[in-house]
C-alpha cells in the first residue's frame, strides 16, 4: 500500500499533491497511510460522472444493471480473504469482517436479484396504475421513474468501510446514476481496496464509480439540482451538511443515516428460564460486542421491568465474562480494538456523562485487559454496562459509540413505550416478548419514532437476522435524531435516485412512452395466432379475439359437481334470488376463466412454453345462463431475460358479455421461447 492513497477519478488513479491525514492501524497504533484530495479539480470529478457515468448507466437496462452487480458480487466474493485480511487492521475480528465484507456484497447480490425479478427490462419504471382523468378513457395519467442526471455522492461512517459503500452504491447503480466513493479517514484505507478491486474487475461503465480517497473539498458547491447527497455519521454532522447553502438553495436531495440510541424492549412475560429471556440477554452481548458496539444499530438502552433488572445484569455479565478481548488475529478473541484511538476516547469521554448518570455494573472504562496487544497503543476498550434511573436525560441523550449499552427499569407498557421514544427517533429497536399483545401494543405505539421494530421470539430467533443487522429488503433509516432519511428497502432505494413524473396523455401515447400497452391503445390482430410467435416476433398490442361461448345451465351444474364448488348462488334459485348482487342463479367465477382459456388458447406446441400465473383478477359482471362470452387477449408488455432462452409476457385479458360488459378483466402470465440462435 503507498504511503499516500490516490483518488479514483475521471477514469484514473490520481495522487494528491498534499500528505493528508494519516490512517493507523487500529491494533497496534503504527501509521499504515495517508489520505488526501488535495489537487483535485471537484467540479470536474462530479462533471465526469455526469457527462461520463451517467449516460451509459442510461443505455443499459434495469436487467442489465442488475446483471452487472451479480457479476461484481461474483468477482469481490472471489477476494474475500484479502478484504478480511486488510479488515483485521481496523480491528475487526474474522466475524467482523465477515459482517461487514459479506454484508456489502450481500446487498448486491440481493439488489441484482431484485432488480431482475421486480424491475421491467427497459429503462422506465411504473409507479402505480393508470389514473382514468376522463369519462370517455382519452385521456389518462401514469407516474413514471427515471433516472436523475446527476451523481450520487455518498459519505461513509468509519464502522462500515467495505457495507456501507456497497449499500450506497447498489440502488443506484441499478436506478442508472453514477456515484462518487468518499470514505471515513480511520478505515479509508479498506475502501480504497474495496474500489481497486472494483475498478479492475473492469465490469462498471467508465465514471460509474468515482473513489476520493480524503475530503470531499468544495464539491459541495459543484452540485446541482439532480445530484444527492447520501451521508452515514453523526447527527451533528447531519445537520451541518444538510443546511450547506448549495444543497439548500438547488434542493439537492440529501439523506442522512445518523447515530441513533436504539432500544430493545423485553416483555414482562420474559422471565428467567424463558427462551425469550435467554434470547434477549444473548442479542444484548452481541450487539455490544459485534464491531466492538461501534453500530449505528447497536443496543444501547435495553428496557427491561424493573423486578428482572437484576437478574438480566446477572445475566449478562456472565456472558461478558466470558468474552476475550485482543488482537483479532488471535482465535480466542472475541472481540476486536475500536477503529482508532481518537474513535476510544470519544467513547470514554461520552461514558463519562452516562457514568455521572448511573453505575458500572460490569467493564472498566479506563482499564482491559486484551491478548496480544498493548492495550494503550491499540484502540481497545472493555465492554461496559451500566444500569440507573429510566428518566434520568443522559440515558436517552448520550450515545458512547463502542462497547457499551444501559439496562434500564420500566413498570409498565404505556411508560416503556414513552421511554423508547424519549430516543428521538432511532434506526432499530427490538421486543423479545411471547406476548402477541404486548407485541402489538408495543410495536403501534414505538413505530412512529423507528425506522425498523424486530419482535424475536422462540418462533422466530432460529432463522432471526438479528436486532443490529439490516436487510436491504427493508428500509435502513429512521426518524428525527437517526437522520430521518431512509436507505435501501428493496426497490424503494432504486427509486430514490429516481425523478416521479406524472405524465398525463391519450392511451396511445402512454403505451409509446412506457412500452407497455394501455386500454385503449391499438390493438394488431393478423392471421397469426399470437401463441405462434416468438418472443422477438411479437410486439406489444398483438392481439386474438376468440368466441362467442354460451353458457349453459348444465355447465354450470357439470362445474359444480366436478370441483365441488356448490355455493348457492350457483345452485340455488331461491337462495340466488334473494341475493342483491344477483338476483338468480349465476356461472361460477372460474368457470368464466375457464372458458376464456379454452377460447384463446392455441393448444399445438410451440413458442409459449407456459402459464405462470394470473394477476389482478376482477369478476365485473355476472355471468347469467344463456349468456355469451368473448375474449379479447392483448400482449400488454414483454420481458426479455438476458440468461435465459425465453422471456416473460404478460398478456390484458377481458372478457365481455354479447352486450359488451366486461365480466372479468385479468392479466396472463406467460413464458415465451426465444428463436433459436
Amino acid at each position: 500500500m503507498t504511503d499516500v492513497l490516490s483518488s479514483y477519478v475521471r477514469g484514473g488513479w490520481q495522487r494528491p499533491s498534499a500528505e493528508g491525514r494519516p490512517m493507523f492501524d487500529a491494533v497496534t497504533g503504527e501509521e499504515i497511510g495517508r489520505l488526501a484530495t488535495d489537487g483535485i479539480d471537484m467540479a470536474a470529478v462530479a462533471d465526469h460522472g455526469r457527462r461520463t457515468g451517467g449516460p451509459a448507466l442510461r443505455e443499459l437496462s434495469f436487467h442489465q444493471r442488475a446483471s452487472l452487480l451479480k457479476a461484481l458480487a461474483g468477482h469481490l466474493r472471489e477476494h474475500r480473504d484479502e478484504l478480511y485480511e486488510l479488515s483485521a487492521r481496523t480491528g475487526a475480528t474474522l466475524g467482523d469482517s465477515k459482517f461487514d465484507v459479506d454484508g456489502g456484497i450481500g446487498v448486491l447480490a440481493a439488489y441484482a436479484s431484485k432488480g431482475k425479478r421486480e424491475l421491467p427490462a427497459g429503462t422506465v419504471l411504473l409507479d402505480g396504475d393508470i389514473e382514468p382523468l376522463s369519462k370517455g378513457g382519452t385521456f389518462l395519467g401514469q407516474h413514471v421513474l427515471t433516472p436523475l442526471h446527476g451523481v450520487a455522492v455518498q459519505i461513509n461512517a468509519y464502522n462500515f468501510p467495505c457495507w456501507g459503500p456497497l449499500e450506497k452504491l447498489a440502488p443506484a447503480f441499478l436506478a442508472g446514476v453514477p456515484t462518487i466513493i468518499k470514505p471515513a479517514t480511520p478505515t479509508g484505507f479498506l475502501t480504497a481496496r474495496l474500489v481497486e478491486l472494483i475498478v479492475a474487475s473492469g465490469l462498471l461503465p467508465e465514471g460509474s464509480v468515482q473513489f476520493l480517497a480524503g475530503s470531499t473539498g468544495d464539491l459541495f458547491d459543484h452540485l446541482t439540482e439532480q445530484d444527492l447527497v447520501s451521508f452515514t455519521g453523526s447527527a451533528s454532522t447531519a445537520r451541518q451538511l444538510r443546511t450547506h447553502p448549495v444543497l439548500s438553495a438547488r434542493a439537492v436531495r440529501f439523506t442522512a443515516e445518523a447515530d441513533s440510541l436504539n432500544c430493545s424492549i423485553l416483555g414482562p412475560d420474559a422471565t428467567v428460564g424463558t427462551p425469550e429471556f435467554d434470547l434477549y440477554v444473548k442479542a444484548l452481548t452481541t450487539e455490544m460486542t459485534v464491531k466492538a458496539g461501534q453500530k449505528c444499530t447497536a443496543i444501547r438502552r435495553a428496557f427491561v421491568p424493573a423486578q428482572q433488572v437484576d437478574a438480566v445484569i446477572d445475566a449478562v455479565r456472565e456472558r461478558l465474562g466470558r468474552v476475550i478481548v485482543g488482537n483479532p488475529s488471535n482465535p480466542d478473541v472475541r472481540m476486536g480494538a475500536l477503529a482508532g484511538t481518537e474513535q476510544r476516547d470519544e467513547v470514554r469521554r461520552s461514558l463519562k456523562s452516562l457514568t455521572d448518570a448511573g453505575r458500572v455494573v460490569f467493564g472498566d472504562p479506563d482499564h482491559v485487559a486484551v491478548v496480544d496487544a498493548d492495550p494503550e497503543r491499540g484502540a481497545f476498550l472493555s465492554p461496559v454496562l451500566l444500569t440507573g434511573d429510566a428518566d434520568t436525560a443522559a440515558f436517552h441523550e448520550v450515545e458512547a459509540f463502542g462497547p457499551v449499552s444501559s439496562v434500564l427499569p420500566y413498570t409498565s407498557t404505556d411508560q416503556v413505550i414513552e421511554l423508547a421514544a424519549r430516543g428521538q427517533g432511532s434506526l432499530v429497536g427490538s421486543i423479545v416478548t411471547g406476548d402477541p399483545e404486548f407485541a402489538r401494543e408495543v410495536v403501534l405505539g414505538a413505530a412512529p419514532w423507528h425506522g425498523r421494530l424486530l419482535v424475536l421470539d422462540q418462533a422466530d430467533a432460529k432463522e432471526s437476522t438479528g436486532h443490529g443487522s439490516p436487510m436491504p429488503q427493508l428500509v435502513h433509516g429512521g426518524p428525527g435524531r437517526a437522520g430521518g432519511g431512509e436507505e435501501m428497502g428493496g426497490i424503494r432505494g432504486v427509486a430514490h435516485h429516481m425523478q416521479r413524473t406524472a405524465v398525463q396523455g391519450s392511451p396511445e401515447m402512454l403505451t409509446a412512452i412506457t412500452g407497455r400497452w394501455v386500454r385503449g391503445s391499438a390493438r394488431t390482430t393478423t392471421d397469426v395466432h399470437p401463441f405462434r410467435k416468438h418472443l422477438e416476433e411479437l410486439r406489444i398490442g398483438d392481439t386474438v379475439v376468440a368466441g362467442p361461448r354460451t353458457v349453459s345451465q348444465e355447465d354450470v351444474e357439470h362445474f359444480a359437481e366436478f370441483t365441488g364448488d356448490t355455493f348457492y348462488a350457483h345452485m340455488d334459485a331461491e337462495a340466488a334470488a334473494a341475493n342483491p348482487f344477483f338476483g338468480e342463479r349465476v356461472a361460477h367465477g372460474y368457470l368464466v376463466v375457464s372458458f376464456a382459456a379454452g377460447l384463446f388458447v392455441d393448444p399445438a406446441p410451440g413458442p409459449v412454453l407456459a402459464n405462470f400465473g394470473v394477476d389482478n383478477l376482477r369478476f365485473l359482471t355476472p355471468v347469467k345462463f344463456g349468456d355469451e362470452l368473448t375474449i379479447t387477449l392483448t400482449a400488454k408488455q414483454i420481458t426479455p431475460r438476458d440468461t435465459a432462452d425465453y422471456g416473460e409476457v404478460r398478456w390484458d385479458a377481458d372478457v365481455t358479455n354479447a352486450a359488451g360488459d366486461s365480466v372479468a378483466r385479468y392479466d396472463v402470465l406467460t413464458l415465451v421461447a426465444k428463436q433459436a440462435s
